[in-house]
């Protein structure tokens, strides 16, 4: 179910500045994430005000593939990354914090550790 036309205004992945767009297409965009857990860290974010991936369409599905397709290979060529983390979450459970889909894609560096925070559903606990 998509939100209402206000709740995008305050959106902000519906009010991204043309400046931080990496890549875009009919359906969708992709920036750098502003708070990155690793170099490059970057969003696909759909145009559609929606807030699941499971409400997308069949074009937007394949845009957006295709926008992290575009991204995964331009992280590879500027960071040279060892590997990636790809995924979204889907619904406040599952800590989705902005109303509006947003699908990650993480470089990993095999030398570098990642602290997974609060923003993932993760709570790391001290060691005692």
């Amino acid at each position: 179910m998509t939100h209402a036309k206000e709740d995008s205004i305050n959106c902000p992945f519906c009010q991204v500045d043309e400046a931080d767009i990496l890549y875009q297409n009919d359906f969708g965009l992709v920036i750098y994430d502003d708070n990155p857990v690793s170099k490059g860290h970057s969003l696909v974010i759909p145009r559609r005000h929606i807030s699941s991936f499971f409400e997308v369409s069949d074009k937007e599905r394949k845009s957006l593939v295709t926008l992290l397709e575009l991204a995964r290979n331009q992280l590879k060529l500027l960071y040279q990354p060892d590997g990636f983390h790809v995924g979204f979450s889907d619904g406040h459970v599952a800590n989705q914090r902005i109303d509006h889909l947003h699908i990650y894609i993480i470089p990993r560096y095999s030398n570098q550790l990642v602290h997974l925070d609060q923003r993932w559903g993760v709570i790391s606990e001290s060691p005692h």
